[in-house]
């Protein structure tokens, strides 16, 4: 099994930045996309931002030019920096993996969730 454990998340005013971070662990064999979706209150989870083991980087419109993304392959983390935070990036952000792992005693290619963390953006 592989566990995500979100991080950074918090406060801020609008226009300020936050970093959040993802470690990635259990029977990793292979790490390949990473990234993060996030949740409004009433809406769906939508996707932010994804990274490949070979670092391209995809990201949805309405962040781009603000938020960056990277990796630390070595210790299978992510990296969501986000600057010129708006009020309409406040959500839950949930960290994802998909990885070549042992998972119910069975070696495969599966998706992983993190829990979530808490961003908030304040007028």
């Amino acid at each position: 099994q592989v566990q995500l454990v979100e991080s950074g998340g918090g406060l801020v005013q609008a226009g300020g930045s936050l970093r959040l971070s993802c470690v990635a662990s259990g029977v990793i064999l292979s790490m390949y996309d990473m990234g993060w979706y996030r949740q409004a209150p009433g809406h769906q989870r939508e996707f932010v931002a994804s990274i490949t083991s070979g670092n391209k980087t995809n990201y949805a419109d309405s962040v781009k030019g603000r938020f960056t993304l990277s990796r630390d392959n070595a210790k299978n983390t992510v990296y969501l920096q986000m600057n010129s935070l708006k009020l309409e990036d406040t959500a839950v952000y949930y960290c994802y993996a998909n990885a070549y792992s042992l998972r119910a005693g069975r070696v495969g290619r599966y998706d992983y969730w993190g829990q979530g963390t808490q961003v908030t953006v304040s007028s």
